[in-house]
């Protein structure tokens, strides 16, 4: 989410007005994975679904870990995702200012990839800080999940912090100390295959910050594939009827 004097260009503010300015698509309905309000999924099918999803795409929403943002600004893409055979699950977890932070985040996201029905095929998908915890989750807690897609991650936490990105949110949410096993770019290699989409013009998670990520899994042996979006910002990619969101349409091959 853009941070006010981040020095983001009116080009980054119109994408995310234009997520923004969606309507909200109601779920099929809303499973719970805990006790606390965050800790629940919301299900997407077509209207009049009745049989077994072949494919589960689980999405993990940004907003840089903090509790002002929850997962309704994904529900469009959720519900445009959602089709014959594909269930999406739209997940919630317990975030900064509402009982998140390390452990807690980790822990809901271990929970929701291994909530139980997933079919042959799940993907994960995270957009932002849910990138970082798609990734964190690839490598530390895949679950039932067979492959991941990072949209804008914030993929390398110590090039993160550097930047002072999201008004120093990497703080916020680890608290003090690098913690490398909450930093992606510091576990081992994910252990399915990953897709990482990123614009060049993103003004609020910089393009960078994957290339240090993918180098360090390419190091260590890790089959991570980056696909640089020319032109595309932080939101396009997550904003139904945008051209940009057809490539992650073309990646998950739904």
């Amino acid at each position: 989410m853009t941070v006010p004097g981040s020095g983001a260009g009116s080009g980054a503010e119109a994408e995310e007005r234009a997520l923004m300015a969606l309507p909200y698509e109601a779920p099929s309905g809303t499973v719970a994975y805990g006790e606390h309000p965050s800790q629940v999924v919301d299900l997407y099918r077509p209207p009049g679904a009745s049989g077994p999803a072949g494919v589960r795409v689980t999405l993990l929403h940004g907003g840089f870990w903090r509790e002002a943002y929850d997962r309704r600004h994904l529900a469009p893409l959720a519900a445009a995702l959602a089709g014959p055979g594909v269930e999406v699950a739209l997940a919630e977890y317990r975030r900064v200012g509402g009982g998140g932070g390390l452990p807690a985040t980790f822990e809901d996201v271990a929970r929701v990839t291994a909530l139980p029905g997933a079919p042959a095929r799940h993907v994960l998908v995270g957009h932002s800080a849910g990138g970082h915890l798609a990734l964190w989750a690839a490598s530390a807690a895949p679950g039932s999940v067979t492959e991941v897609v990072a949209v804008a991650p914030v993929a390398d936490l110590g090039r993160a912090r550097a930047l002072g990105l999201g008004g120093g949110a990497v703080t916020a949410f680890l608290g003090p100390g690098e913690h490398p096993e909450a930093d992606p770019s510091r576990l081992s290699p994910p252990r399915m295959p990953v897709t990482v989409l990123h614009g060049t013009a993103d003004p609020d998670v910089p393009l960078s910050v994957s290339g240090a990520y993918v180098s360090a899994m390419r190091a260590c042996g890790g089959g991570v594939v980056l696909r640089a979006l020319r032109g595309v910002g932080h939101f396009a990619a997550v904003t139904p009827g945008v051209g940009a969101c057809g490539e992650l349409v073309g990646v998950l091959g739904l």
